[in-house]
């Protein structure tokens, strides 16, 4: 309960309010270019941008244009950018092979991210729809996502990420015993420093559109993720996920989408107090993005107000496509 305060007009709230040197000093919560991690999709070829119809002002971009991302990114003070490939349709294959591929793009890119740059951090998604010709984040065995035999591959997975020189691996893919089953693997090969940012709370939504445009899985996918990703109707469910991914070994823990799930993001790190993210999805972003190309919405103060509810949710950081526009807005 708050304390009782004193009756109009010895209280006068407006006061605090009537400068920007006031403003400042009695503002609650603050936001900088090192709470973000900054989401980049990555492509084969060379000196490919290559725009996103549904997500406006974000490109597919081949490595050696992804290692100037990650340039820009480190000067900016982002300490991350997370790595999604683009894969060639003729690589996606029903045994996911090409996840586990040290050649792949995820770890090509984050070899020459980390020659390039070793001050940034590179995270990693690890699941299997890039791969899977099915479009699922696991193996597909009549009709059913199988949870065991790709938790196995996960670590596989895991493992050719970690061994590219990848800091940060993100398991995406909501499958149970992946934590435990990562964190062990990743023990085993000596990579006791690779820390794991949990997708522990990750929502069977909508908000994914234009994401699955990006990484070119529209169409792709055959019926819908809703027996492993969580029903948005669900809060204390989270908890029990963000629990358990925590006791098999999870360093950090995110919410996925944000926007939405702001409650989840504050239960989680009231509850927990582990280092807790959100993912502003892709949906999340194309609405604002559209919104602000057409003149509907002032762009740069909804990307700032959006980006600072999750930090007053509790969040400690933020995935988020605005990264290097908020860092260079924030600069100024």
């Amino acid at each position: 309960m708050l304390p009782s305060q004193a009756p109009f007009p010895s209280t006068r709230f407006r006061r605090l309010r009537a400068s920007p040197a006031l403003r400042a000093l009695v503002q609650e919560t603050t936001l900088a270019p090192s709470d973000f991690i900054w989401p980049v999709f990555v492509r084969d070829g060379e000196g490919v941008v290559e725009p996103i119809a549904s997500m406006p002002g974000v490109n597919r971009l081949s490595v050696d244009k992804v290692v100037e991302a990650a340039r820009e990114a480190h000067a900016l003070g982002i300490p991350a950018i997370c790595l999604f490939p683009y894969t060639d349709p003729a690589l996606k294959t029903a045994d996911c092979a090409e996840a586990w591929n040290p050649q792949n793009l995820s770890n090509r890119a984050t070899r020459a991210i980390k020659q390039a740059v070793p001050g940034i951090a590179v995270m990693t998604d690890v699941a299997l729809d890039p791969y899977n010709i099915d479009g699922h984040d696991g193996f597909v065995e009549d009709g059913r996502v199988v949870n065991d035999r790709t938790v196995e591959a996960l670590v596989r997975q895991a493992l050719s990420q970690a061994e590219a020189g990848a800091d940060i691996i993100g398991p995406s893919d909501m499958m149970d015993g992946r934590i435990g089953a990562l964190r062990a693997g990743l023990e085993a090969e000596g990579f006791q420093n690779v820390t794991l940012l949990s997708y522990a709370a990750k929502y069977a939504s909508a908000f994914y559109g234009p994401f699955r445009d990006a990484v070119g899985a529209s169409g792709a996918l055959k019926g819908d993720k809703k027996t492993y990703q969580m029903n948005p109707a669900n809060s204390d469910e989270a908890m029990r996920l963000v629990e358990r991914d925590l006791c098999e070994g999870a360093d950090m823990i995110m919410v996925k989408p944000g926007m939405a799930y702001l409650d989840i993001c504050r239960r989680a790190k009231e509850m927990f107090g582990a280092p807790t993210f959100a993912y502003q999805v892709s949906g999340e972003y194309a609405m604002l993005a559209g919104a602000a190309e057409r003149g509907w919405l002032d762009g740069d103060r909804v990307m700032l107000e959006s980006l600072m509810a999750f930090k007053r949710a509790g969040c400690d950081g933020i995935l988020t496509y605005f990264a290097p526009a908020a860092a260079r807005l924030l600069a100024s």
